[in-house]
C-alpha cells in the first residue's frame, strides 16, 4: 500500500497544525497532491485504465476547489502551500 497511516500522519503533523488535525486545508492539499502524483504516475503505464483517470480527474477537481477556499479565506497561507507544493497557480 502506498499510502500508510504514519505517512499520512507525516503529512498532517508537516502541513497541518498537528498530527491529528486532519481537517485543516492545507493538510488536504498536501495529501491530494500526494495521491494525483502517484496516479499520475499509475496512468502514464497503464493509459486505458478509466476508472483511475476518473478518479485522478475528481481528485484534481477537490484540490482545485480547497485551494480556492483557501485562497478566499486566508491569501497567505494559500501563498505558502502553493510555494510549498510547487503547484502550478
Amino acid at each position: 500500500m502506498y499510502l500508510t497511516p504514519e505517512k499520512k500522519q507525516e503529512f498532517f503533523a508537516k502541513h497541518g497544525k498537528n498530527a491529528q488535525d486532519t481537517g485543516s486545508a492545507e493538510g488536504q492539499i498536501a495529501m491530494f497532491s500526494f495521491r494525483i502524483a502517484h496516479l499520475t504516475e499509475h496512468l502514464k503505464k497503464n493509459r486505458k485504465d478509466a476508472n483511475t483517470q476518473r478518479a485522478l480527474i475528481n481528485m484534481v477537481g477537490k484540490r482545485r476547489r480547497l485551494l480556492d477556499y483557501l485562497k478566499s479565506k486566508d491569501i497567505e497561507r494559500y501563498r505558502a502551500i502553493v510555494k510549498e507544493l510547487g503547484l502550478r497557480r
